[in-house]
């Protein structure tokens, strides 16, 4: 069995980034992958603005901390200023040119204006430069705003609009098959027969697939049997990138998926030794529409071992398919507020939740099908082969917030 990390070299190397890009308005790329740099044609901001309520003066006519000074203008946001006089102030609101002339701002709360005189009292001795954006300190012109390969979010949606970007391009959304093996799932709604269980992966599945952006087609359950699920593996890979499975990939006489995927294409990996999830299997099924083949990918049946396997495997596989720069979730220390004795041979992800003390509880039931543990839970413990825990220990933990977007 391949290690974790092997299984997800693996995959990281087989990838292909769909090659077929689309440009899309600014406003609806949300969760897009961008497909090319994209520079700023602009300073931002464009001109010395003030960040705050109050009045533009030249420093060194209030130097006293108390000076009194006739205002001589008044500059909304959006409007341009006439240049200022030496030993005058103009009243300026947040987001407003600095005029010619003035080199700070003192903030309203420190100023006091006589409507009689028509002056203003600065009690502050500002320094030059004082509540000033500098035009350019956020962006300058011709600089890199945001990397091809970058998944788009609503704050990278924000800084293409803020130097005026209407239309980015990206690569097309990614095409992926599911469907389920297993004669006993049924589906909510329906009458439970004995023996039979709710296919809760095909809800799980298919939203984390609509979490990262793909187009899904949902094939449904599929009978257990080798023709039939050869004939859905051939259906799924007619128009799809990726063909994703949940169950049939173990060893027993009714998991068909292994010899199916064998005879219409090829299995490169099948077993990875981690804990839940060691019944992962990778490969490619060959379509005739395209001279490419499909990738596949057959997920454990249980519960929880689909969950965290499409988390850990799944999810980066698909980021590198869509063109997205796949980083590696990040692991933080943290304290086991627990004992782990029965240490496995297998790499283990615990499911575990943040206490108010700061440390990390253990669901008490870590089995394969207990899915309620990825529901109170916060993330995983990555728990070394072998490795037994004991309270007190500092252990990596991995949020689900680093997996699940």
């Amino acid at each position: 069995m391949l290690s974790a990390q092997e299984a997800l070299d693996l995959l990281l190397s087989a990838a292909r980034t769909v090659n077929e890009t689309e440009a899309l308005a600014t406003v609806d790329a949300t969760g897009r992958v961008l497909a090319a740099d994209q520079l700023s044609q602009l300073d931002v901001p464009p001109m010395d603005n003030t960040q705050m309520d109050g009045y533009a003066v030249y420093s060194a006519d209030c130097t006293s901390g108390s000076a009194s000074l006739p205002v001589s203008q008044r500059i909304p946001a959006g409007h341009v200023g006439q240049p200022l006089q030496r030993g005058s102030a103009a009243r300026i609101f947040t987001g407003a040119l600095i005029p010619e002339g003035a080199d700070a701002v003192v903030m309203q709360e420190q100023c006091g204006f006589n409507e009689a005189s028509g002056q203003v009292t600065i009690n502050h001795a500002p320094k030059s430069g004082e509540w000033i954006r500098r035009r350019g300190e956020d962006i300058r012109a011709g600089s890199t705003l945001l990397a091809r390969g970058t998944r788009l979010r609503a704050q990278e949606l924000g800084l293409a609009a803020s130097v005026g970007l209407a239309r980015l391009p990206v690569f097309r959304r990614l095409k992926v098959a599911i469907f389920f093996t297993g004669d006993e799932l049924t589906m909510p709604g329906e009458p439970l027969k004995p023996g039979a269980i709710y296919n809760s992966n095909r809800f799980t599945l298919r939203g984390l697939l609509q979490q990262l952006g793909c187009e899904v087609t949902d094939l449904g359950n599929v009978p257990d049997s080798f023709e039939s699920t050869r004939n859905a593996l051939r259906e799924a890979a007619r128009e799809h990138d990726l063909i994703v499975t949940s169950g049939g990939v173990s060893v027993g006489e009714e998991d068909h998926v292994k010899p199916a995927v064998e005879a219409e294409g090829r299995l490169n990996m099948w077993q990875i030794a981690i804990k839940p999830g060691k019944p992962l299997a990778f490969g490619e099924v060959r379509r005739s529409s395209h001279p490419d083949p499909a990738f596949f990918i057959g997920l454990p049946g249980n519960p929880v071992s689909s969950f965290v396997t499409f988390l850990l495997f799944v999810r980066p596989f698909i980021l590198a398919l869509q063109g997205a720069v796949v980083m590696p979730p990040r692991r933080y220390p943290m304290r086991a507020d627990f004992d782990w004795i029965k240490a496995d041979r297998r790499n283990e992800f615990l499911r575990v939740r943040v206490n108010d003390q700061q440390g990390l509880d253990l669901f008490p039931n870590q089995s394969s099908g207990v899915l309620t543990s990825t529901v109170w839970g916060d993330g995983l413990i990555d728990n070394p082969p072998g490795q037994a825990i004991k309270s007190g220990d500092t252990v990596p933990f991995i949020p689900f917030s680093e997996l699940l977007y």
